[in-house]
């Protein structure tokens, strides 16, 4: 934090405007989500060097070229998956692990892929220094399928990706229980799109697109077949 930003009085000033000025007007409007952006720091998973700006409407570099979401990217994920106390969630894509955060302080458990070692590491030490427990991180490319990474037979009630994809791969459908909702980001940039896949049953699904949007890829995310001349 810059000098200014160290008084508690004004980190939690700049918070409340954060959220009533860029969360608010992004359609994010449920109570128990704006409360909970006060509860989790996000200042506390933001890289030291970057610190001054965790409650700006930007991506922030986290490194390996990968970047935290703007804060109301994740508010709306939270809102939009409505996890539930006995639901459990699978992210793809740890990251800071703020997201993580907010998942698990609204649900049983959460299950993180992340690509990247670094980047798991540091993520495990801001989630325990922020008492965040219900949670199992690994390291791996989930990309096409979290079996790659954490077995076939795991299934969840929420699945996030947080980079986004040309095509979903259908092997993530797999591991959604019926009534779970799958949040993701498909296509190429600029033209990509946020949708909420909710599974009506063994092989049925309906699909909700939210907003249109910009998201750094996965590592390895599924190309559809091109065309090439």
């Amino acid at each position: 934090m810059t000098a200014a930003m160290n008084n508690p009085a004004d980190i939690e000033n700049a918070r409340f405007l954060m959220v009533e000025q860029q969360i608010r007007t992004w359609e994010v409007l449920d109570p128990s989500v704006l409360e909970l952006l006060f509860t989790v720091k996000r200042e506390d998973f933001v890289p030291p060097a970057y610190r001054s700006l965790a409650f700006v409407d930007m991506e922030i570099p986290i490194g390996h070229n990968q970047v935290m979401m703007t804060p109301k990217m994740e508010a709306r994920i939270v809102q939009e998956v409505a996890a539930k106390p006995t639901d459990r969630v699978l992210e793809i894509g740890t990251g800071s692990g703020y997201l993580t955060a907010l998942l698990a302080k609204r649900c049983e458990s959460v299950t993180s892929i992340e690509y990247f070692d670094e980047l798991s590491t540091s993520a495990g030490a801001s989630l325990a220094k922020a008492g965040v427990t219900n949670i199992r991180l690994f390291v791996g490319d989930a990309a096409e399928s979290p079996a790659n990474v954490i077995g076939v037979h795991d299934r969840f009630d929420v699945i996030v990706l947080t980079g986004s994809s040309p095509i979903l791969p259908n092997t993530f459908l797999h591991c959604l229980n019926v009534g779970g909702r799958l949040f993701s980001v498909t296509g190429d940039a600029p033209a990509m799109k946020a949708n909420l896949l909710t599974k009506t049953g063994d092989a049925t699904y309906t699909t909700a697109e939210l907003f249109a949007t910009v998201l750094v890829p996965l590592i390895n995310a599924k190309q559809p077949l091109r065309f090439q001349f």
